[in-house]
């Protein structure tokens, strides 16, 4: 029975290889997450270890508020000059430095513009000489405090030389202030930068001064040991005379966790390239069910032969599976070789963006597992259906032509409204927060049912559906024969189209939530916002860009203006729970530009130690006018507010407001937008050009009127869309395999059907456009499937999100035409071959053809 098994896959061989296609393609995005996730937390593990090597210890403040890698700026508290003092003198410390070191300094390139990060952080910093990591290769180090020096690839990217006079953007200040760069170092290896990271080093006066505010204070103290002492020793005894007050660590332990923290961001993207996985293997189930299901139906002669000879069911299940463990396993192989490939292709990708020395391509132990486990097990659960089908075959049939006949669909049919059934339940559950914490996995559980279900129930609906889009065709004799064909066996035609249907449901559905979400969003804006002109910049990176808040005075001086505001924005610890504090420089504009309506107090004006909380914050803690609330900043020590006012909740307003004055201890102490109302009769266009001068210094942010303002901050939405809709496309090409696979088969199926067709008349251009006729109504049938299916889960989660601001239902029908447009294109594709094998069929053999 094994030897009959592998006769029987190699003479098939070709049948198998699309199906086993789906399965390389969605292993591949499996070993490729892990590949990819591997290798750059390597490379960062190797970069922060490098970048430590010459720490001992280091002794730094502890953070005032304690925020996460996404959350936004965190700041340590300032270690004193005299510290620095007492570490020096403990034993067993041969060196100690201090070390002025923060994110936000930003260098002004020779375009005008602030050279940019996408993730990397861009530092300011004291210059502390050369080592055995940093040389300088051109220059010198700053002397005077009017001279700065960069490495090598912020020097590039600014396209800045040695002597060159450059402005610099600095945390504590977003106005220009002009330098001129003495130097460019690098680092040992011959490297540029240290994991991408920007760097701008001054004079330590003038570092202290620009990036912590003040002077004999640090970032940080880094410690060398002194011969025969350990790091962990020094560590304990510098901790020991320090106190709990600061956090002092060995080097390693520093590389460590930074490394850690940004690999935690890796993790989510591979629970992302995970998912794209996941719904490529689930359409390439559906693919691997067809192509086995027809494949027993064309050897039903055969494999009752089997039987009558004396094969037991057991035997003919075997010999399936091990078909599909054939299948799974060439598959596994090959979709583990191409992870490799593509997991090393997007780590070099992500090195030269960002700059990062990637370390040598390594393919972890769970890449090969999950490669092996998730495509041979998928394979074999895809073939188990068809296996058993092939085990009920009776001996009888090999006495007789038999055709597989038409099995009623009542219990797929209700077996696809019980699935569907669930998938809505847990779908409910999850929008409305009845999932016990854990509505996310509720929702993808309600995601993956519902498509499943509506899969099941799409035989059903296939013949009425199929028909009346086959009658497009049916205006011709081979387009009859086409429409007929597509509906002759619902069940293949339904998860031929279901296939697709998958692809364009997920593509459709994320489109409407992010269309709706631009919508709200847009809707809201322009109800609430009552500002002609919005000053704020691009976020190209985790630091918002700011601008000079002295710009605001010179703005409000200008002829036509009525009000200026400047908002101000902190992560902070509110009566002990971090919550997110806004500052504004006009205390009316909560009213005049953002129409906030006062529940209790006076929301329009703010004294020194009052501040403004919503009603959603007032409700959670048991706040009124008149209730004191400590507030702890990212900078400074805590302080005591009054409540004066209370406002009702709203999208664009900050649920609680302080005054200006917090704004100076706030992670970046200068406005991040700007708010600007006109008197009435004055132009746009009168004020725009004034304000854009006046922000000459700040270049990393511009104004816009406020249509533009709000284009500009829905078109975010627009880059995580296409990176959707690009990985989706797996999923569609997937199922455009699946359309030709099913027509091959088909095709061999009716071999004789063809035959007999040629030979009263039919030429080879019209069995083409009949095959083709096939395709077309198929793929159309999936693809208007999908954008149903896509459309209401849309609707759905966007009526679940109504009270969180989802307010608008935006169907995308440009692109629904779009897709329905393209399936019809796929369908020709997909059909091209098949179509030529059934034109190319030899008349007298296929008439004979058993």
């Amino acid at each position: 029975m094994f030897r009959a098994t592998l006769k029987s896959l190699l003479a098939r061989k070709v049948r198998l290889v699309l199906s086993g296609l789906a399965v390389v393609l969605g292993v591949m995005f499996v070993s490729g997450a892990f590949v990819l996730t591997d290798t750059l937390g390597r490379s960062f593990d190797a970069v922060f270890a490098d970048g430590f090597s010459d720490i001992d210890v280091n002794v730094a403040g502890k953070p005032k508020v304690a925020v996460g890698e996404s959350e936004g700026e965190q700041v340590a508290a300032p270690v004193p000059a005299s510290v620095l003092e007492r570490v020096r003198a403990v034993p067993g410390v041969a060196e100690a430095r201090g070390v002025v070191n923060a994110d936000g300094t930003r260098l002004i390139g020779a375009n005008g513009k602030a050279v940019t990060s996408f993730g990397p952080p861009q530092v300011g910093e004291n210059w502390l000489g050369e080592s055995d990591l940093v040389t300088l290769r051109e220059g010198r180090g700053p002397q005077a405090d009017t001279e700065i020096v960069v490495n090598a690839s912020l020097a590039e990217a600014a396209k800045v030389r040695v002597g060159d006079r450059v402005g610099v953007l600095t945390p504590l200040s977003s106005k220009r202030q002009d330098f001129t760069l003495v130097g460019v170092f690098g680092y040992s290896g011959d490297r540029d930068s240290l994991g991408g990271v920007n760097e701008v080093a001054f004079t330590t006066p003038v570092a202290q001064r620009l990036i912590l505010g003040k002077p004999d204070v640090f970032t940080s103290v880094t410690v060398r040991a002194a011969g025969g002492t350990t790091a962990t020793a020094l560590r304990d005894t510098v901790a020991g005379t320090l106190g709990s007050e600061y956090a002092v660590k060995t080097g390693a332990q520093l590389a460590a966790e930074t490394s850690a923290g940004l690999k935690e961001g890796l993790s989510f993207i591979n629970k992302i390239l995970l998912g794209f996985a996941a719904v490529a293997l689930l359409v390439g189930t559906f693919l691997i069910l067809n192509t086995f299901s027809i494949i027993i139906a064309q050897r039903t002669r055969e494999l009752a032969l089997l039987r009558a000879v004396g094969a037991s069911g057991r035997q003919i299940i075997g010999s399936v599976v091990v078909e599909a463990l054939a299948v799974g396993l060439i598959a596994s192989v090959l979709g583990l070789g191409a992870g490799i490939g593509v997991g090393a292709l997007l780590a070099t990708i992500v090195g030269k963006r960002g700059g990062l020395a990637i370390a040598g391509i390594g393919v972890p132990a769970a890449a090969v597992i999950a490669a092996f486990s998730v495509g041979m097990v998928i394979t074999v659960l895809a073939a188990l259906l068809p296996a058993l089908r092939a085990s009920r075959i009776p001996p009888i049939a090999a006495m007789q032509d038999v055709a597989t006949p038409d099995r009623p669909l009542t219990r797929v049919t209700v077996g696809g409204t019980v699935v569907t059934g669930i998938g809505a339940v847990l779908l409910f559950l999850g929008l409305t927060d009845r999932a016990g914490g854990h509505a996310l996995w509720a929702v993808l559980a309600g995601v993956l049912f519902a498509l499943i279900g509506v899969a099941l129930l799409t035989p059903l609906i296939s013949r009425p559906l199929v028909a009346l889009l086959g009658s497009i065709f049916a205006w011709s004799v081979p387009g009859k024969l086409g429409r007929l064909n597509s509906g002759r066996n619902p069940r293949r035609t339904a998860i031929t189209a279901a296939a697709l249907m998958v692809g364009i449901a997920l593509v459709t559905g994320v489109t409407v939530i992010l269309d709706s979400a631009k919508g709200s969003i847009t809707a809201l804006a322009e109800d609430t916002i009552k500002a002609e002109l919005v000053i704020a910049g691009d976020r190209s990176g985790p630091r918002p860009a700011s601008f000079d808040p002295a710009v605001l005075e010179q703005i409000a001086a200008l002829p036509g203006v009525r009000l200026v505001d400047g908002e101000y924005g902190d992560l902070a610890s509110v009566g002990g729970t971090r919550t997110y504090v806004a500052a504004g420089s006009n205390p009316a504009a909560l009213q005049g530009v953002f129409g906030a309506e006062a529940t209790a107090g006076d929301i329009s004006r703010l004294g020194p130690d009052q501040m403004l909380i919503n009603t959603d914050v007032a409700k959670s803690r048991n706040l009124s006018v008149g209730s004191t609330v400590t507030v702890q900043l990212s900078r400074g020590e805590p302080h005591t507010y009054t409540v004066s006012g209370i406002y009702r909740s709203s999208q664009l307003t900050n649920p609680v407001m302080l005054p200006a004055q917090a704004a100076r201890d706030f992670a970046i102490p200068q406005p991040i937008q700007g708010y600007v109302q006109l008197a009435p009769g004055t132009a746009v266009a009168d004020v725009q050009p004034r304000v854009e001068r006046l922000l000459a210094d700040s270049p990393e942010v511009a104004v816009a009127d406020r249509g533009a303002f709000i284009k500009q901050q829905t078109s975010q939405l627009d880059t995580p869309l296409q990176m959707i809709q690009i990985l989706l496309a797996l999923a569609i090409v997937i199922a455009v395999l699946g359309i030709i696979n099913t027509l091959a088969l088909s095709v061999l199926e009716r071999t004789r059907e063809l035959g007999l067709l040629r030979a009263i008349g039919l030429r080879r251009s019209l069995t083409m456009w009949m095959i083709t006729v096939e395709a077309v109504v198929i793929s159309i049938f999936g693809a208007l499937l999908g954008v149903v299916v896509g459309t209401g889960l849309g609707a759905a989660v966007i009526r679940a999100l109504k009270d969180d601001g989802f307010t608008e239902l935006v169907l995308p029908w440009g692109q629904m035409v779009t897709f329905l447009v393209l399936a019809a294109i796929i369908g020709v594709i997909a059909a091209a071959l098949p179509a030529v094998r059934a034109a190319r069929i030899n008349v007298l053999g296929a008439i004979a053809h058993d």
